[in-house]
């Protein structure tokens, strides 16, 4: 990625030689060559919201910039892409969304994130921070911005503007009002379970802003719920979200040790806020990461699984194939994979090129639950 601060060599992590999609996109680019041209300050307190692989951080690390982020691998790319830029360490602050957010801003750099709620829950607990001098700009591609997008802006912070498209991408400019009357941040919110969907019915689930399906149970996930396997001392709810899957588990058996495991920040405090809502029994640990990795090789007996298929807006099975690797190394002899997902992704073929084996458990018009043992 060539800019006015040099050029740098940038990749997602986990680095995949093999992945032909970039750490970097037109609407990074755009940003950076609109702080050059129109010689934007970056003085004082710089933050960057929602930096997709580190671009953005990487470019203004010499402004001493604080990033703020909901994705693990996103704050791992980060910092491999600081450190082959040369970058000194602590040079970029690294923040999570979950993080107290810097008691004072004076530009804020925003990726429009995918997730409408999560912009909206970021940009209140920014407001506090901005002031009426704030240079506040956003960027993102054109599908990314909608005229929601901007009504969040005016609402939270104060008069919104878009510029012309470059490259499909767009830039927000934003001009503080403090004495604008924000809004209470509804975030997190919680709803009820239905019945008719195993030991987690009638139950509370609790969601953090970007978490996906806020307000609802999904389909997918409902489906999953009616098909969990009984048994295994230690699970682990893989790419947990809310928490409601591994939460079932526990309810279920209270002797389980059930391990909760997404690489989004949100999605873990979600997912533990829905377990002590429901003040279940037994063990239960929360952890951000990549996946499996970390887990002891063999200390696993069942791992339950709802991969998404999308990474930002690249649709990709590149998750759901590391998900499944990881599962391989870290069951014991004799474990089981236990996936959901919709038909036409085919994960069978995945599963049984894996593990040597894939039996469907229940399927309905759109989805499969598929179950994989490790032989020993």
């Amino acid at each position: 990625m060539t800019t006015a601060w040099g050029e740098y060599e940038l990749s997602r992590f986990p680095e995949d030689p093999g992945d032909r999609l970039r750490a970097w996109d037109a609407s990074d680019a755009y940003l950076l060559r609109h702080l050059a041209a129109e010689g934007t300050g970056l003085s004082g307190s710089v933050v960057v919201l929602g930096d997709r692989w580190g671009a953005l951080a990487t470019a203004l690390a010499g402004h001493r910039p604080t990033q703020i982020t909901d994705s693990y691998l996103s704050q791992e790319a980060t910092r491999a892409n600081l450190a082959r830029a040369g970058v000194e360490p602590g040079a970029v602050r690294l923040l999570t969304t979950q993080d107290p957010p810097p008691e004072r801003v004076d530009v804020l750099l925003v990726r429009v994130p995918k997730s409408l709620a999560l912009l909206e829950d970021q940009l209140l607990r920014l407001a506090p921070a901005v002031h009426a001098d704030t240079v506040v700009i956003g960027t993102g591609m054109v599908k990314e911005i909608h005229t929601s997008t901007l009504r969040l802006f005016e609402r939270i912070l104060g008069p919104t503007r878009t510029s012309l498209a470059e490259q499909k991408a767009r830039l927000i400019h934003c001009s503080p009002d403090p004495s604008l009357r924000r809004p209470v941040n509804p975030w997190p919110c919680s709803y009820d379970l239905p019945d008719g969907i195993g030991a987690v019915s009638g139950h509370t689930v609790v969601n953090h802003a970007g978490v996906f399906c806020a307000d609802r149970l999904d389909v997918g996930t409902r489906f999953f719920l009616g098909h969990l396997p009984s048994g295994g001392r230690r699970v682990v709810d893989l790419g947990c979200g809310n928490g409601v899957v591994g939460t079932a588990v526990a309810l279920a058996d209270p002797t389980a040790e059930v391990l909760f495991v997404d690489e989004s920040f949100q999605a873990v405090a979600s997912a533990e806020a829905t377990y002590k809502a429901n003040g279940v029994p037994g063990h239960a640990e929360f952890r951000v990461g990549d996946g499996l990795a970390g887990v002891a090789a063999g200390s696993v007996d069942v791992v339950l699984n709802n991969p998404p298929f999308h990474s930002h807006q690249a649709t990709t099975d590149a998750t759901a194939w590391r998900m499944f690797t990881g599962a391989a190394r870290a069951l014991r002899p004799g474990g089981e994979l236990w996936v959901v997902g919709n038909r036409h992704l085919g994960y069978h073929v995945k599963l049984r090129r894996l593990f040597g084996n894939s039996r469907l458990v229940a399927s309905d018009p759109k989805f499969v639950v598929l179950k994989a043992v490790k032989r020993g």
